[in-house]
């Protein structure tokens, strides 16, 4: 464990949803990133919609004192949560409300009440879950036959993070596809016959592949090194295919500083007509 770990403060931060508990988990990790050597010890409590399902949060609530937020809709649960922090003299804050107020005030409409309206079984809803499988089905070049069905086909060498990007854009409703560079300088077989599909090159700096495949080599117990992590042999693929990727016009990501949220963003924005920033390799 790193030094400033050790040093770090711990803190109880409790979530407490109606609904899966996503957007409050998404959100307090983000929140709680911005503060260093903080480090929250997080209770997530969700699907919480009657007043027994409080009390008993409570209960816990009051063995690991700390940060409450939630995201409860209903006024009665609410004002029952609220409360019984307010007795326990604990902060307790409405994850949503400053967003919802200002919204409700510009709009001047009024506020649902219902639970989870964020997971509408709409026709969004089924477009996600359509990409979801499209995804799944063609990954790491599986179905080459349906490219032609995709939003977009994303190529790279072995582990570019190729596949959790395809399945974060599939959450986003995007139909993606990724087809591996087996011999980075020739373009791959699966992509000769589609057309009018965006194509992007995902590259990344030789020295991160490496230590990323050498992770994946451990995480199989192979202790073997191979040409899959050898520095000239993974520094020459990693070249090849940014050529190869230069040839074709495609453009280009490079995922090295990149989580894959910021990766699937760089491709929305491809998609919608921007531009990717391509970091030039030492």
């Amino acid at each position: 464990m790193p030094s400033d770990a050790r040093l770090a403060t711990y803190f109880h931060l409790h979530l407490v949803s109606d609904s899966t508990g996503e957007t409050l988990y998404a959100m307090s990790r983000a929140v709680c990133a911005r503060f260093n050597n903080v480090l929250e010890i997080e209770h997530i409590y969700s699907l919480i919609r009657s007043r027994a399902q409080i009390d008993r949060v409570l209960v816990e609530i009051a063995d690991a004192p700390g940060v409450i937020v939630h995201t409860i809709v209903d006024e009665e649960l609410r004002g029952a949560l609220e409360a019984g922090c307010q007795k326990l003299d604990m902060p307790c804050f409405g994850a949503l409300d400053p967003l919802v107020s200002a919204l409700s005030w510009y709009l001047g409409a009024p506020l649902s009440t219902r639970v989870g309206a964020q997971y509408a079984l709409d026709t969004d809803y089924f477009n996600r879950m359509d990409a979801l499988s499209y995804a799944l089905g063609h990954d790491d070049g599986q179905g080459g036959q349906d490219l032609q069905a995709a939003d977009v086909v994303l190529v790279g060498v072995s582990r570019t993070s190729k596949t959790p990007t395809c399945i974060y854009l599939a959450h986003r409703g995007v139909r993606a596809a990724n087809v591996p560079l087996i011999s980075p300088s020739e373009p791959p077989a699966a992509l000769s016959n589609i057309e009018g599909i965006p194509i992007v090159g995902l590259t990344i700096s030789p020295d991160r592949l490496i230590q990323i495949r050498r992770n994946r080599l451990r995480s199989l117990n192979e202790r073997r090194d191979s040409a899959y992590v050898d520095t000239d042999v993974v520094r020459s693929e990693v070249v090849a295919a940014r050529r190869l990727f230069e040839r074709q016009g495609w453009p280009v990501i490079d995922v090295t500083r990149r989580s894959v949220e910021e990766t699937a963003a760089a491709v929305i924005n491809i998609l919608s007509g921007g531009h990717a920033q391509v970091e030039v390799l030492g």
